[in-house]
């Protein structure tokens, strides 16, 4: 595949009545389709779950409730019922969801933890724009999950198992907002009561104002999802084909100042620094932090914060890297960072919070003018392990500064503007970008991007750029993504998060869906094909063929009853990546004696043939699980030779009782050298976590990970066999690679109490051992261990 086949790929609707709405007001007219003007009514209600207040017999009704996955454009099967109101403070919603051909899926589920249950999530976009809705979860029992629902390319499956697809939306649950919701079982099957305060929103600041708005149901007996308003999978934008509430006026925030004190405590333990010293522990003093949230106006809100606690309550699930050459991205989880985290969203990761790793203060302001979309942030950070406002002129600080400046144009296009400043004394580095979306035809869009990085490292200033095109169209039975991006191998983002840097990479993936009638077994059929290639940043410059050739086959169904079932052909071909081997030399043999020491070259090309097959079961009463599993010949990085690989991951969850849930998980990934059989490297991630779920806000977590992790001593496998050696590049020495064992088990319990987001208490405690042998659960050897202790209080004035 060449650079030009690319490039020329690149430049190269299901009709639906819409759902009826109705006003129970009298006299408000009525609505377009699609759209509800929903009554104001000065009332206050308990949040009880029970809709048996007047007010709701005033409240605009909603139903009429079609699939939108897996095959769009047909009635739902059950009935949904949506009521809707507001006051002069918050806006109300009352839900109430038949349920006749299967059981209702209810849990006593911790927060964003009901994707197990029966749920319903209310799409509120604010500004009308059509390009991101805030998410207002609840599951029958009123449990609640939150966060942020984008536009996103049409999912069609791909690498790691089947999905769900058809699905042109991605949803990001790590922001959490205030409200209050309870639910209930009935004969019916559940109803649920929302109320979402105007503070905890971003919204206009007119006196009269339309939102955008739908509603999802999830049933999990089917797999089935609806929305109050048709939507077409031949559409590429999910949001756009969203209703509307019409008229809201008169809306008071009032004053919007969230106080957020915090204070911190840990006790981490070591073994002792000289033999017989025993255990030690280092227990220091209780550190005090706080977080403010002030409502500016309507849109725009002011975040600041002080020493605060990013501390982890659980450790990382562990992450099994598939190409070294590829950095892990661990995603953003502290509450500063989240809240307005939407504004400050880029393509291609420019700004990447979790760069600010130990921040003395930090500000920022975020929300909207007019049409545009607004991020700001400063932060100071602090190299060492403590700092604090002492310590300002320490050299070891660093200062970032981010600006993220969107422009709504017409439709749902898109003007974007994004400036990163980090200073760390003596070096520098500044991005600048300005990147664009276009949609038209309802299935086309375009997304490009122009960045360009500065650089100091203390000696010279070096410039280098980045930039990418990604097309797709997305019909409803056929469609094609194509791709191209490059970055230059002196583009730095050090306030963002790279991937990789010094290649080109381009994609082309033709989709066709077969869609199966009403009842049959297979509700939906994606086959779609991914001809991919990357190229070294020079490599393609001159025109040359790509350094790594990729052909894959995709299969992904959705089967009635939630089944998903997915497969892959792959066929590959990866060229030596010298990169990697620098400092790899081999101590050649003859007669077994050592005569000399070379440089490493590896073999120019490998040929890679694997399959994969994943199958995700429905989510049923107590029981739900996943299996991927890829078997076949591909290439093994330890020593750059062919090697037989099987890599598996495994998810099996269990709820016993609505309180209690148990999760496991396992992955092992394993390189077998092609000629003698043995493991070249082997790593097995067993996971456990119990919970109990006491109530809502009260729950206790055990965690306990066992990561055991195999590299042999290392040999010139695809040709001569012989030892391979590393060259110290300091001293200039060399040894010669032993054999390595890692078993680390890791063991977390939490007590955790958290009415609402941003008033918590966490009392936990972590432990670290290990033993020799792999599994053995045996002669343990304790590495660290610690006790920790968070209380917070969220203030609302």
């Amino acid at each position: 595949m060449h650079r030009s086949a690319c490039l020329a790929v690149l430049l190269g609707t299901l009709a639906a009545l819409p759902a009826r709405a109705h006003s129970a007001n009298p006299g408000s007219g009525d609505p377009a389709p699609s759209s509800v003007r929903i009554p104001r009514v000065p009332a206050e209600i308990l949040v009880d779950g029970v809709l048996d207040e007047d007010v709701w017999r005033q409240a605009a009704f909603l139903t009429g409730f079609s699939v939108y996955v897996p095959v769009d454009g047909r009635p739902a099967v059950d009935s949904t019922h949506v009521y809707a109101w507001y006051g002069p403070t918050a806006i109300h919603f009352g839900i109430r969801a038949f349920e006749t051909h299967g059981e209702v899926r209810a849990t006593l589920a911790d927060r964003d933890k009901i994707a197990n249950d029966d749920y319903v999530l209310i799409l509120l976009d604010p500004f009308d724009a059509q390009r991101e809705a805030v998410v207002i979860g609840v599951n029958p029992l009123g449990a609640q999950a939150d966060g942020i629902l984008k536009d996103a390319p049409r999912a069609t499956g791909g690498f790691g198992g089947g999905g769900s697809t058809g699905v042109a939306y991605a949803i990001d649950y790590n922001p959490d907002y205030v409200y209050q919701s309870k639910g209930r079982l009935t004969d019916f099957g559940f109803e649920v009561e929302v109320t979402v305060p105007f503070k905890s929103l971003r919204y206009q600041s007119s006196t009269t104002q339309d939102w955008g708005f739908n509603v999802l149901r999830k049933e999990q007996h089917s797999g089935w999802q609806s929305t109050w308003t048709p939507v077409s999978q031949a559409n590429n934008s999910f949001l756009a084909q969203g209703g509307r509430l019409e008229g809201l006026t008169d809306l008071r925030r009032g004053i919007v100042l969230d106080l957020n004190p915090e204070l911190t405590s840990s006790v981490p333990g070591r073994p002792g620094a000289a033999p017989g010293e025993g255990w030690t522990y280092s227990g220091g003093s209780p550190e005090f932090g706080g977080n403010v949230r002030w409502g500016v106006t309507n849109n725009l809100v002011l975040n600041a914060t002080v020493n605060p606690d990013f501390s982890q309550v659980e450790a990382d699930v562990a992450q099994i890297q598939y190409d070294p050459r590829n950095a892990v991205f661990v995603p953003e989880k502290r509450p500063f960072f989240l809240d307005g985290s939407e504004n400050f969203s880029t393509p291609g990761q420019l700004i990447y919070t979790r760069r600010i790793a130990n921040p003395v203060g930090a500000a920022k302001l975020s929300g909207k003018i007019g049409n545009h979309t607004v991020g700001l942030l400063s932060a100071v950070d602090c190299a060492g392990l403590q700092c604090g406002f002492s310590d300002l002129g320490d050299a070891s600080l660093r200062t970032f500064n981010v600006l993220r400046v969107r422009r709504d144009l017409s439709g749902q296009n898109t003007l974007g503007l994004t400036y990163t400043d980090l200073d760390a004394g003596s070096t520098w580095n500044r991005v600048a970008s300005l990147d664009g979306r276009l949609v038209f035809g309802k299935i086309y869009s375009l997304e490009w991007q122009a960045a360009g990085s500065f650089t100091n490292d203390g000696g010279d200033t070096y410039s280098a750029p980045l930039w990418d095109l990604d097309f797709s169209a997305s019909g409803r039975e056929y469609g094609i993504r194509a791709l191209v991006s490059g970055i230059h191998g002196k583009f730095r983002a050090r306030s963002g998060f790279i991937t990789r840097a010094g290649i080109v990479h381009a994609l082309i993936q033709p989709r066709r869906t077969f869609y199966g009638e009403e009842g049959a077994r297979f509700e939906s059929i994606t086959l779609s094909m991914n001809l991919d290639g990357t190229w070294d940043y020079d490599r393609f410059t001159r025109g040359t063929e790509p350094n790594d050739a990729k052909w894959h086959l995709n299969f992904n169904s959705n089967l009635r009853g939630g089944w998903q079932v997915g497969g892959q052909l792959l066929y590959e071909s990866f060229k030596y990546p010298p990169e990697l081997y620098e400092d790899y030399w081999v101590e050649l043999h003859e007669n077994g004696v050592p005569v000399d020491t070379v440089r490493y070259v590896g073999t120019d090309r490998f040929t890679n043939k694997d399959i994969d097959f994943s199958i995700t079961t429905p989510r049923w009463k107590t029981f739900s699980g996943n299996v991927f599993l890829i078997y076949g010949r591909d290439e093994n990085f330890f020593e750059w030779a062919p090697a037989d690989i099987f890599m598996t991951n495994l998810t099996a969850n269990w709820q016993p009782t609505d309180q209690v849930r148990v999760a496991f998980t396992y992955q092992h990934q394993q390189y077998i050298r092609f000629d003698d059989k043995s493991n070249v490297g082997l790593r097995r991630v067993p996971r456990l976590k119990l919970e109990y779920q006491a109530t809502r806000a009260l729950f206790l977590r055990l965690v306990a990970q066992y990561d055991a992790n195999f590299v042999d001593a290392l040999r010139d496998n695809s040709r001569t066999d012989d030892p391979i050696l590393i060259r110290d590049p300091e001293t200039g020495t060399f040894h010669r690679t032993s054999a390595m064992r890692s078993n680390r088990l890791r063991f977390d319990w939490l007590l955790s109490y958290r009415p609402t987001p941003g008033t918590v208490l966490f009392l936990g405690y972590g432990s670290t051992v290990r033993e020799q042998d792999s599994f053995r659960f045996r002669s343990f050897d304790r590495l660290d261990d610690g006790f920790f202790l968070k209380l917070s209080y969220l203030f609302r004035v």
